[in-house]
C-alpha cells in the first residue's frame, strides 16, 4: 500500500509557508503532518502538491494508492477508517475530501473534485483536527503537543535527568544523547519533551506543553511559556510563548516572540520583539496571499508569521499580526507594516527588491554552515518563488 498526502485548496491559506513545502510538510506538535502518519503507517509517505514542488517532494504511484489530506492530524477511529477503504471508496466530512483509496491509473490522474464525483463516498462521522489556516498552527499546537508525546513515548522509558535539575510533574521525556543541566521543568501544565541529542543549558524555566526537537539548542536563562515547538536544530535564547519553530531557525539572543510561527533557516537579531496583543484588545486580523486583503482570525493574541530564509537585525519590532514572506531582509528603527512580501529588503522606512542572487548566495552560505549544500534544485526553489512572488513585491515596494 502506497500512501500520498494531498494538498487541497487551502494550500493557498498558508502561503507564504507553503510556497516552500507541501501543507503536511509543516510542524505542529512535536512532529510535521508528514511525520505523525509516517510514525502511524511505518513507510515513507509521497505527496501531491503544487507542480514546481515536485521535484523536492515527489509524486509516485504503485498499483494500491491511499491519498490523505494533507492538513489532517491523525486519529484512532480516523486512521482505523482510512485503512479500512477499498480501492474505489473515499472520505468524506462536510464536503472536504479526507482520504480515497484507488489503483495505479486512477492515481495517476488523481483530482479531487473527479474523486468526490465518482468514488463510493463514506461519510466519516467523528470529529477531526485539521490545519486550515495560518494561526491554526500555533492554537493547535496544545493539543497536538500532547497527542504527539503519547505517541513518541508510549511503551518507552525516558533517558534520566541530571539531579542539578528541579523538574514539577512526572510528564518529562528526554532522548538519547540529549543534556539539560540546571535548569526548572514544569511539566504539570503539559508534556515536555526533549529531542535526540537537544540541550537544554544552564538556568532555562519552562513550562510544559514543550518540545525541543533533535539537535536544537534552547540557550541559557531562556524563558518558555508553553504551547511551544523548536524544530530540530533551532537555537532559542529570550522568551517565547506560545510559538512554533519548523526547523534550523534561530532567535539565540534576548527578545520575545508569541504565538508566532517561524519558519525554516530564518534568523531573529538579538533584541528584537513581536507584539501579540492589540493595545486596544481587539481581535487581530492577518494578512492572507491568498486573498490579497487583511482576514479576521477569532484571535485576541496572534503574533508573527516568517517564511522561509527570512531574517531581521538586531532590535527589530514586529506589530500584531505581521506576515514576512520567503527571504526577507528586515533592519532598522520602527515597525515596518505588517505585510512584507517574500523577497524584500529593508525596514519601516520603505523596501526595495532583494536581488535573487544576492538571496541565493546568503541560502548557500546559510546551508553550508549545516554542513548542508544548498544544490540545483533549491535554487530552481528560490527562483519559482521568487517568481511567483514578483507582483506583490511591485505593489508593496
Amino acid at each position: 500500500m502506497n500512501f500520498i498526502l494531498f494538498d487541497d485548496e487551502r494550500y493557498a491559506n498558508f502561503l507564504p509557508l507553503t510556497y516552500t513545502r507541501p501543507v503536511a510538510e509543516m510542524r505542529c506538535g512535536i512532529l510535521t503532518i508528514q511525520e505523525k502518519w509516517e510514525h502511524i503507517v511505518g513507510i515513507k509517505l509521497h505527496y501531491k502538491t503544487m507542480d514546481y514542488l515536485q521535484e523536492k517532494f515527489p509524486f509516485q504511484t504503485t498499483a494500491d494508492n491511499v491519498f490523505i489530506n494533507s492538513g489532517l492530524f491523525p486519529s484512532k477511529s480516523l486512521t482505523e477508517a482510512i485503512l479500512n477503504l477499498k480501492s474505489g471508496e473515499c472520505l468524506i466530512k462536510e464536503n472536504t475530501l479526507l482520504a480515497a483509496r484507488m489503483n495505479e491509473e486512477s492515481a495517476k490522474q488523481f483530482d479531487i473534485a473527479n474523486t468526490v464525483l465518482n468514488a463510493h463516498n463514506i461519510i466519516f462521522q467523528d470529529d477531526i483536527m485539521v490545519l486550515n489556516n495560518l494561526w491554526d498552527i500555533f492554537s493547535l499546537n496544545d493539543r497536538a503537543i500532547r497527542d504527539d508525546f503519547q505517541r513518541l513515548t508510549q511503551g518507552r522509558t525516558s533517558q534520566p535527568i541530571s539531579s542539578t535539575n528541579q523538574v514539577i510533574g512526572d510528564q518529562l521525556f528526554i532522548e538519547e544523547g540529549a543534556k539539560v543541566e540546571c535548569s526548572m521543568i514544569n511539566t504539570s501544565t503539559g508534556p515536555v519533551y526533549i529531542g535526540r541529542d537537544a540541550e537544554i543549558m544552564e538556568g532555562c524555566m519552562v513550562r510544559g506543553p514543550f518540545a525541543l526537537g533533535s539537535h536544537a539548542v534552547l540557550k541559557m536563562g531562556a524563558k518558555v511559556y508553553g504551547a511551544t515547538t523548536l524544530g530540530e536544530g533551532c537555537k532559542v535564547g529570550g522568551e517565547v510563548n506560545n510559538v512554533v519553530f519548523f526547523a534550523n531557525s534561530s532567535k539565540a539572543h534576548d527578545g520575545f516572540v508569541g504565538n508566532t510561527v517561524i519558519g525554516e533557516w530564518c534568523n531573529i537579531g538579538a533584541d528584537s520583539n513581536n507584539s501579540n496583543l492589540k493595545n486596544n484588545y481587539e481581535e487581530v486580523k492577518l494578512w492572507s496571499e491568498s486573498k490579497n486583503s487583511f482576514v479576521k482570525t477569532g484571535l485576541q493574541f496572534c503574533g508573527l508569521i516568517m517564511g522561509d530564509h527570512s531574517k531581521c537585525g538586531i532590535n527589530t519590532m514586529f506589530n500584531t499580526g505581521t506576515v514576512v514572506g520567503v527571504s526577507c531582509n528586515i533592519y532598522g528603527a520602527g515597525f515596518p507594516r505588517n505585510f512584507v512580501p517574500s523577497f524584500s529588503w529593508g525596514s519601516a522606512a520603505g523596501f526595495t527588491e532583494y536581488q535573487i542572487n544576492k538571496a541565493a548566495n546568503t541560502a548557500a552560505r546559510v546551508f553550508a554552515r549545516r554542513n548542508l549544500e544548498f544544490d540545483a534544485a533549491e535554487l530552481r526553489l528560490f527562483q519559482k518563488v521568487y517568481l511567483l512572488t514578483a507582483e506583490q513585491r511591485a505593489m508593496y515596494s
